[in-house]
């Protein structure tokens, strides 16, 4: 394994020059599913980390944390309305539901009668994007990286070529907590596999997931690289197989600037973030913003295939972490910068980001393949 690592750097450095970004081929080659997907909630702003609880739909909105009863159309209930936005969420087999929030605070507690209670500060962790519970109750929890203080501001960590992120294991029983993974490139993703003592993280920067043992003593095997985009928050089915959700395409234009040094220091120092060359949630319609070879409108029409800064797609990865199904909302879509989903019964849900709005995948999950 070290030495193919080791090979792999050889040959990146090598090919500085090529700039490639992986087709979308296979099972991963485009088609309009989340376009197609029915609406089940729709101008609800920026709605993200959905977890299932008691067989309804919990997920953040801002600094707001609402549920949603997805057997009766009905408007989703405020649960609670927090002094910070909501960064992260993850739901525990005994009710138990934590929270990370954009100013480094991390909560947890019990779900009692449909409702928080007992919320728990625990010592801060910075930037925390990610997070997820074990079997047994620990918790999880992925800090995206030591450069910046707000997950908001990840594509900064980006453009400044972080690999700064880390994955930590609370113990509520103890009170310990422990480092089990350094130097990642912003996890933006974890789950615990049902099967065994392991765990699988998203390494967003380096596009792709890795393996390794939820005791910190083995060194991280990737299991499904060099990802045509940027991979956030996956959970694991009932059929043990994996539902990964992707926030934005890579493109040439920017690999381009990530390699383009002096150009990406200028960018960072004197434009505002919003109109960098950098992946988005949602490409917006402003003129400000950079122009993208074919991404320009072309007749009054935006054609599908267009390079774009923001997409919407989610992977459905079989047993062995292989994808065998996607599902996409291309160029010219409506249901971009998807980061995060869950599984309630037979049917899956996603929340996208970009476009405000959550969908609903049953009708396509697992029939395409």
């Amino acid at each position: 394994m070290i030495i193919d690592e080791f090979i792999d750097r050889c040959i990146e450095r090598i090919r500085t020059k090529a700039i490639v970004v992986p087709p979308l081929d296979g099972a991963l080659r485009p088609n309009n599913l989340l376009d197609e997907s029915e609406v089940i909630l729709g101008g609800i702003q920026c709605p993200d980390n959905a977890i299932a609880i008691n067989g309804e739909l919990w997920f953040s909105s801002m600094n707001q944390l609402f549920k949603l009863n997805v057997d009766v159309p009905t408007e989703p209930q405020l649960i609670i309305e927090f002094g910070a936005d909501i960064a992260c969420m993850a739901s525990g087999p005994d009710k138990s539901i934590a929270i990370g929030f954009e100013d480094g605070k991390l909560l947890t507690g019990k779900t009692e009668d449909r409702t928080l209670v007992n919320l728990v500060d625990l010592k801060g962790l910075g930037c925390p994007s990610a997070m997820t519970f074990t079997s047994d109750g620990r918790l999880l929890a992925c800090q995206g990286s030591k450069n910046i203080e707000n997950p908001a501001e990840l594509t900064r960590d980006l453009m400044q070529h972080g690999r700064s992120g880390s994955v930590w294991v609370y113990d509520f029983e103890t009170g310990e907590r422990s480092c089990i993974a350094r130097n990642l490139g912003y996890p933006y993703g974890i789950t615990a596999l049902s099967n065994g003592d392991e765990i699988l993280v998203s390494e967003c920067w380096q596009h792709r997931i890795v393996k390794f043992s939820l005791q910190g003593d083995s060194r991280p095997e990737a299991v499904f690289s060099d990802i045509p985009g940027y991979p956030c928050r996956m959970i694991e089915l009932s059929s043990s197989e994996l539902m990964l959700c992707l926030f934005a395409p890579r493109n040439r234009l920017i690999e381009f600037v990530l390699r383009e040094h002096e150009f990406r220091r200028q960018m960072i120092d004197t434009i505002d973030p919003e109109y960098w060359i950098a992946p988005t949630l949602k490409s917006e319609q402003n003129f400000l913003v950079p122009l993208q070879q074919g991404g320009v409108k072309v007749m009054g029409i935006h054609k599908p295939w267009s390079p774009s800064l923001s997409y919407g797609m989610m992977v459905r990865l079989d047993q062995s972490q292989s994808p065998v199904e996607s599902y996409h909302s291309r160029a010219n879509g409506q249901r971009h910068g998807i980061t995060s989903c869950c599984q309630i019964g037979d049917r899956i849900f996603a929340t996208s980001k970009g476009d405000d709005c959550i969908v609903d995948l049953s009708m396509h999950a697992g029939g395409q393949s």
